[in-house]
């Protein structure tokens, strides 16, 4: 079966899981969970600016920061880049130690505190060759709102909170244990990765 990216480099998806054969995305509970939730977190990361371009211009010139077009890691765990700062991340997987991150809560903040403290690709370091296959013809993941109104009709019976793929995620999982309201006191619940096959997230040698 053929592997897509959507919005986003990086996180490959099977297209029959979640595209129509007329090419239009599936209702979302068709679309098996794993899948799910990537193009749920997908909805809130294609916006954001490249984290290496933040960690050097700061929010105070968050407009200086390039796009990211490419995401590794998990969901909620995950660094999204611009084409430029690919290969710094890449040197810091390959040859930095990175890689023992992988799965790891600390995946995200080992290679940020890395690129804060000056790590950087060398000059002329390869990165990763990638094949577009008409990218024009591939849908757009659905916008957040979008997103929010089709989990509403689509699960009938149970509401999907989207903020608990955004950025305040672990305070909305610290309320739901309180009954609604964050304590400080409840650790958000980690994800699963037991099992997963991350072979085809990551890149390789």
């Amino acid at each position: 079966m053929a592997k897509v990216s959507v919005g986003l480099r990086g996180w490959r998806f099977e297209e029959s899981e979640i595209f129509t054969e007329e090419g239009e995305f599936r209702p979302l509970n068709e679309i098996p969970e794993d899948p799910r939730q990537r193009l749920l977190r997908l909805s809130l990361l294609v916006e954001k600016p490249c984290q290496a371009c933040y960690l050097v211009h700061g929010e105070e010139n968050v407009e200086r920061c390039r796009q990211a077009t490419i995401v590794y890691g998990e969901p909620l765990n995950e660094v999204v880049l611009c084409d430029q700062h690919e290969a710094d991340f890449l040197y810091w997987f390959r040859e930095a130690g990175g890689r023992e991150f992988v799965g790891d809560e600390l995946f995200r903040d080992e290679f940020q505190e890395w690129f804060a403290d000056g790590g950087r690709a060398p000059d002329g370091y390869g990165g990763m060759e990638h094949v577009d296959t008409d990218p024009d013809d591939m849908p757009s993941p659905p916008d957040a709102n979008e997103l929010h109104e089709r989990i509403n009709e689509e699960f009938e019976g149970e509401r999907i909170d989207l903020r608990k793929y955004g950025p305040d995620a672990e305070d909305v999982d610290a309320g739901d244990a309180n009954g609604g309201e964050p304590d400080g006191e409840d650790e958000p619940e980690e994800l699963d990765l037991e099992g997963v096959d991350l072979g085809q997230q990551y890149p390789k040698r």
